[in-house]
């Protein structure tokens, strides 16, 4: 069993920047492959982000590409998401996802362990 807990999320202007981690404790955290997955009110939770095992594989929707940055440490069990040049359409709660098959991708079904979510609001 995984435990992700996300944090770093908050209230920022247009143009700034956040950068989200994610904290895994339980089983080996560095076997898993890892997402970034946000749901704004009244839509659907969407891919954002993710990150091989190695962190030698990163997958970005073409929403954030060129503005988010996926990373991993394995030594300190954590993930992040650095986002940059932040839109108010990014407004959203974002939430971590592992899977314990090495899988990296875009389908959210395919991920075993979730964190809770973090706000991030962006004003304009």
């Amino acid at each position: 069993q995984v435990q992700l807990v996300e944090s770093g999320g908050g209230l920022v202007q247009a143009g700034g920047s956040l950068r989200l981690s994610c904290a895994a404790s339980g089983r080996t955290f560095s076997i898993y492959g890892s997402g970034w997955f946000r749901q704004a009110p009244g839509k659907e939770r969407e891919f954002v982000a993710a990150i091989s095992w190695s962190g030698g594989s990163t997958n970005y929707a073409d929403s954030v590409k060129g503005r988010f940055t996926i990373s991993r440490d394995n030594a300190k069990n954590t993930v992040y998401l650095q986002m940059t040049s932040l839109k108010p359409e990014d407004t959203a709660v974002y939430y971590c996802a592992a899977d314990r098959a090495y899988y990296y991708g875009s389908d959210s079904r395919k991920y075993d362990y979730w964190g809770q979510g973090t706000q991030v609001t962006v004003s304009s």
